[in-house]
């Protein structure tokens, strides 16, 4: 048996184990993620000469695909929302993006700077890298499928908050990005001020104004294909694989007028569901965008799981370690209970929002595509470490605690009469 036999071999068992393991992972202690991320690693220990990714030499590669799986769960999750678009509706989604996004970076950036000896262009990227939520590996913790319309305004406040903060925010955390990519062209290792001004206007005001303006208008046409269109209605079709076409027009009209692409297919994804709340094409369209996001992170998990066994932990410092984990049980419960100051939630629906903010496949895509962009060569292999590491130890400690805390709110509310 060559070696390619033996990689579609182990490439048939794990895309029959991303359909096998849901039902049996579900209500346990376990998440989809976490299996195939153990299962990379064990598979890289063994003598199988099974090729592993690397992620500074493979960087373009791991670009692509990354972007994909990111721009698939931002259209699933958009369709999946039901809860109307208004700033009220959506008053826990804007604090955690007006608050607790920059809180985070700030506070990633400089603890990276003063513990790794970072320059704060590398620190800075790191910390926007690391910043957004995922909506990829948050599964135990969103909202699901599309309902019929009928209890939208019951829609849970935790599950609903989490995703359209991850749909969100995985596109305004590029600005960031490219803030320090623009910090690295500037001033290198150092410290400058005068590119922030023209940050300000064109990648912070100007694209994400296009993205949001794509998506709307893009979103706002596909409905009416799918849904008013008196000669191509395309929802009388009911074919889900148009969830793909609707994900990439979204994202590429957008790119080409430089605006954000990731923002725009969220965008897109909630206006569809706006255009006919009820029609069931939505858990059509949300179903196969669901399939195609859960075979792509099994792929990238267990790629991942890999990686870090051959490679990563040995360029991983204790201080990267430390980084990581501050992140995840410091940095992020901190900044998530100040933007929740002041809602009308719980104290344990706002501990639950603040701790589970998962870090995941957007993280890789940003890092991959700003060291394509920027000057962090020297850097590169300690800072897919260190986020590679992050990206494990969310998907362990979220996706154990996941189903545990999230059925206990459901059982505290439901003994609420």
């Amino acid at each position: 048996m060559t070696l390619a036999h033996g990689i579609y071999m182990a490439a048939g068992i794990g895309i029959l184990m991303a359909a096998v393991l849901p039902p049996v992972v579900r209500r346990r202690p376990l998440s989809l993620p976490m299996v195939f991320a153990l299962a990379g690693a064990v598979v890289a220990l063994l003598p199988l000469g099974v090729p592993v990714v690397d992620p500074v030499r493979d960087r373009v590669w791991v670009e692509h695909v990354t972007e994909v799986c990111v721009i698939v769960s931002l259209m699933g999750a958009g369709l999946a929302i039901d809860r109307p678009f208004g700033w009220r509706a959506w008053a826990g989604a804007w604090r955690f993006l007006g608050l607790a996004l920059p809180l985070t970076i700030a506070a990633m950036g400089m603890l990276g700077w003063w513990l790794m000896g970072w320059p704060p262009a590398v620190a800075l990227l790191l910390a926007a890298a690391l910043a957004p939520t995922d909506p990829v590996l948050a599964a135990e913790v969103r909202v699901g499928e599309p309902t019929s319309g009928e209890d939208e305004e019951d829609e849970e406040e935790v599950r609903f908050t989490l995703t359209s903060e991850a749909g969100l925010n995985d596109g305004l955390a590029l600005p960031f990005v490219l803030a320090a990519v623009a910090l690295a062209s500037a001033a290198g290792d150092g410290w400058s001020a005068g590119w922030i001004g023209h940050w300000l206007l064109a990648d912070v005001l100007l694209r994400a104004s296009v993205g949001l303006i794509a998506g709307v208008a893009v979103g706002r046409l596909l409905g009416w294909l799918f849904f008013r269109s008196r000669h191509v209605r395309l929802s009388r079709q009911m074919e889900g694989f148009t969830a793909l076409g609707a994900t990439f027009s979204a994202y590429g009209i957008a790119e080409l007028v430089h605006g954000y692409g990731f923002l725009a297919v969220f965008v897109t994804a909630c206006t569809i569901r706006a255009a006919e709340r009820s029609h069931g094409y939505h858990q059509v369209l949300h179903g196969f965008s669901e399939q195609i996001e859960r075979l792509l992170t099994a792929v990238l998990l267990f790629l991942l799981g890999g990686y870090l066994v051959a490679d990563g932990f040995s360029v991983l410092s204790p201080q990267g370690a430390f980084l990581g984990i501050a992140l995840l049980v410091v940095i992020r419960p901190l900044a998530g209970a100040a933007a929740q100051l002041g809602l009308p939630s719980t104290r344990r629906e706002r501990a639950v929002t603040a701790l589970f903010g998962i870090r995941g496949i957007g993280s890789l895509f940003y890092l991959a595509y700003a060291l394509g962009e920027g000057s962090f060569a020297g850097y590169a292999d300690e800072l897919w470490a260190v986020a590679a590491f992050t990206v494990l130890a969310s998907v362990l400690l979220h996706g154990a605690a996941g189903a545990p805390v999230i059925r206990r709110l459901d059982q505290g509310k439901a003994r609420i009469p």
